[in-house]
C-alpha cells in the first residue's frame, strides 16, 4: 500500500473560493463536446515508466496515452500491479516518468504540484490520531499559511460537504472507517483545488458503507464540479461513478480500452440493474480479459 503522511499532502491555490456554487459536469453528447473543445486538464502522451530495483528493471507503465477534460470523473481499473496507482502518482509528481510527456493544467506535473493544483486521497485515511477531525482537515491550510478565521470557515464548509457536520471535535478513533475516509476527502477539498486524485479510497470498506460513500461522492462531484481521477479494483464502482472508464493491462501497464459512459448524471444505486449499466460492465470485463491475453 502506498501511503504518505498528511504533512506531504498537496495543497491548492488560495485564489479559489470555497463559496462558489458550481454545477456538475454534463454527460453524454454535452460532455463529449466539452472534451473536444476544451484544453485537457490531464494529458499523457507516450508515457513510460521503468523502476530500477535490486532485482532488475521493472517496467511499470508502457505507452500510456490519455486526455482528461475538465469536470470529468475518470476511473482507472485493472489487475493489481498494473500501474493504476503509479499513473496517479505521476500526475501528482510523486513519480517521474522515464519517457513521454505528461501535463496537468497545461503545466508539467511538478509545476502543477508546486501550484497546488490537486488534492490527493490515499487508500488509508491517514489521519493523525492526536488531532481532532477539524485539526486534521486544517493541516494543509496551516501549511499554506491561511489565517485562523479562514481555516475554520473552510473546515466548517467541507465538513458540511461530506456530511460530517458536528464531528469536527471528535478524534479519528471515535469515527467509523467510512467517516474517517470522508474526513480524508474533506481534507483534500479544504484548499479547493480543481483536481481530486483518489487512490482506492473505499477499497477497505464493507459493501454497504461503500455503496453509501459512492452515492455521496457523486453528489459531492455534482456540487463542486471537480475533475476526479479515481483508482479502483471494482467494476461496479467504476461503472457507477464514472463519465470515463480507463481499463489497464497487467504490467507493464497499458490502456486497453477507454469507455465513455452514456449513463445519466443522476444515478440512483438501482441503475446498476439497468441494461446500459450491465453492458458497460461487460465491456470493462472484456477489456480486462483482453489485457490479460496480451500480457507480455
Amino acid at each position: 500500500m502506498t501511503y504518505l503522511q498528511p504533512s506531504n499532502l498537496a495543497v491548492g491555490p488560495e485564489q479559489h473560493s470555497m463559496d462558489r456554487a458550481v454545477g456538475g459536469p454534463e454527460t453524454g453528447d454535452g460532455m463529449r463536446d466539452m472534451a473536444a473543445t476544451a484544453a485537457p486538464v490531464i494529458e499523457a502522451r507516450g508515457l513510460d515508466l521503468t523502476f530500477d530495483t535490486a532485482d532488475g528493471a521493472v517496467h511499470a507503465l508502457k505507452d500510456v496515452n490519455l486526455s482528461v477534460a475538465k469536470g470529468e470523473f475518470v476511473s482507472f481499473i485493472g489487475p493489481s500491479g498494473c500501474g493504476k496507482t503509479t499513473f496517479l502518482r505521476c500526475i501528482a509528481a510523486l513519480e517521474t516518468p522515464t519517457s513521454g510527456t505528461l501535463t496537468v493544467n497545461g503545466m508539467s506535473a511538478d509545476e502543477a504540484r508546486q501550484k497546488r493544483a490537486y488534492g490527493y486521497v490515499f487508500q488509508a485515511a491517514g489521519l493523525y490520531p492526536w488531532r481532532t477531525i477539524s485539526g486534521n482537515i486544517r493541516l494543509p491550510l496551516e501549511i499554506m499559511g491561511f489565517d485562523k478565521a479562514e481555516q475554520f470557515a473552510r473546515v466548517e464548509k467541507v465538513l458540511d460537504l461530506v456530511e460530517l457536520k458536528g464531528f469536527g471535535n471528535k478524534f479519528p478513533w471515535q469515527l467509523s472507517g467510512g467517516m474517517q475516509q470522508r474526513a480524508s476527502i474533506a481534507r483534500a477539498l479544504a484548499f479547493d483545488a480543481d483536481i481530486l486524485l483518489m487512490d482506492e479510497p473505499f477499497g477497505a470498506l464493507d459493501e454497504i458503507v461503500r455503496d453509501r460513500l459512492n452515492e455521496e461522492l457523486l453528489k459531492l462531484w455534482a456540487r463542486t464540479g471537480k475533475t476526479i481521477a479515481f483508482v479502483t479494483h471494482s467494476i461496479p464502482e467504476a461503472v457507477y461513478l464514472s463519465t470515463k472508464i480507463v481499463v489497464m493491462s497487467p504490467r507493464p501497464g497499458r490502456i486497453t480500452d477507454v469507455i465513455d459512459s452514456p449513463l445519466p448524471r443522476e444515478r440512483p444505486l438501482d441503475i446498476r440493474d439497468s441494461a446500459a449499466f450491465i453492458e458497460i460492465a461487460h465491456r470493462v470485463r472484456e477489456g480486462l480479459r483482453h489485457g490479460h491475453g496480451d500480457e507480455v
